[in-house]
């Protein structure tokens, strides 16, 4: 996808790089499905239809019944609508269980749960980032109404297994609702959520080489009955989501799953390859400590150099057209959350640095990065 020879993007988390093929679908779409699906003539009901088509080939890519799949603007929208409208369909208590190392679209939300009376209660992942489902069920009770945990953490890979998770905590409170993020999991691993117990999920388009402001949210059928949305408007995505639909997006998000869908072994092995090269690369400096864990998604790799100020390598490398990141794109620079839960030093957060792939990188990607590396901590100053 890149025309660039000399551009080495591994950045991949934060966003991709647009499928062409995907951009010809929604520009296709954009001259020929121009009429609003909600309206009743003839071209409103072709629009519809289309419409229709992307959200059964969707819901197909995660295991859930079609209607079940709603579309929305990204994910953060998507964990804000499900975890608010959650809160407010839950009566029978005030109880939140959330994993320690979630996205701010999940945190920041409960945290404003909090301040209004809930009481929320976050488990940090362990010192090698891990999650450990058994310190979240300790904290279920009969009165828990909300279990929320990410399914790949967005900035070491850590994988959680969220469906033990579900399954197990509905067995202590079957009332409770279980809301994943799964971002960073779609695409790289498999997703089955009929009878998994998980009741909300969602997933976002730039993150699988469709472009950015579209993504999706499932909502399965035994929540919804009692769901209130914190949206208000028409009735438009079953009066979940109001507002007119992005039709051109929304079929470019389905073209895109459905191009990737057929190859996830292929490409988690490819995927695979490049992170253990990186791996063996990065051994050969003694101040490096890897920040992933071993079983962690292979797209996702974080370590910490403890030398040199993030900031200061990845301009660095930055101006060889070598594109990582520190943290959280959606940080905004600021020091990693995740990094600081997991326990570590104020010199590993501040040294951090997450590369990651996806199927479309190189080999010759991670030795312009590994080299280019070299020579910034050979060359820039130590704090």
């Amino acid at each position: 996808m890149r025309t660039d020879p000399s551009l080495h993007y591994l950045d991949n988390a934060a966003t991709t790089i647009v499928d062409p093929a995907v951009a010809d679908v929604i520009h296709t779409a954009m001259l020929e499905h121009w009429a609003n699906p909600s309206s009743l003539y003839r071209p409103g009901a072709e629009s519809e239809a289309a419409l229709g088509h992307a959200r059964a080939a969707l819901a197909r890519t995660i295991g859930c019944k079609s209607k079940e799949f709603y579309f929305t603007s990204c994910g953060s929208e998507g964990n804000n609508l499900a975890l608010l409208g959650g809160a407010l369909t839950k009566t029978f208590g005030k109880k939140i269980i959330c994993s320690g190392f979630e996205h701010p679209s999940v945190r920041r939300p409960l945290e404003q749960l909090a301040s209004s009376g809930w009481q929320v209660v976050f488990v940090d992942p362990e010192a090698d980032g891990r999650l450990d489902v058994d310190r979240m069920l300790e904290q279920v009770d009969r009165s828990t109404v909300l279990v929320a945990c990410m399914m790949v953490n967005n900035e070491t890979g850590a994988r959680c297994d969220v469906e033990r998770l579900a399954r197990e905590a509905k067995k202590i409170n079957s009332r409770v609702m279980v809301h994943v993020d799964g971002v960073q999991a779609w695409m790289r691993l498999p997703v089955k959520l009929a009878d998994s117990g998980i009741d909300s999920f969602t997933v976002s388009g730039h993150k699988i080489h469709a472009p950015k402001g579209v993504g999706g949210l499932f909502l399965s059928d035994k929540l919804i009955q009692s769901f209130r949305p914190p949206y208000l408007g028409g009735e438009q995505e079953r009066g979940i989501r109001p507002g007119t639909e992005n039709l051109p997006y929304a079929l470019g998000l389905a073209a895109a799953a459905q191009k990737l869908a057929p190859t996830l072994r292929e490409r988690t092995a490819r995927v695979r390859e490049l992170n253990d090269r990186l791996r063996a690369g990065l051994a050969a400096f003694p101040t490096v400590e890897i920040n992933s864990p071993a079983d962690g998604v292979p797209e996702i790799l974080n370590f910490s150099q403890n030398r040199i100020k993030s900031e200061t390598m990845l301009a660095w490398l930055a101006e060889a057209k070598v594109y990582v990141s520190s943290a959280s794109a959606c940080g905004r620079g600021e020091p990693s959350h995740t990094l600081a839960v997991m326990g570590r030093s104020d010199r590993a957060i501040d040294t951090a640095i997450r590369v990651s792939f996806c199927a479309d990188n190189t080999p010759e990607d991670v030795d312009a990065f590994l080299e280019r590396f070299e020579a910034g901590m050979k060359t820039l100053a130590s704090f």
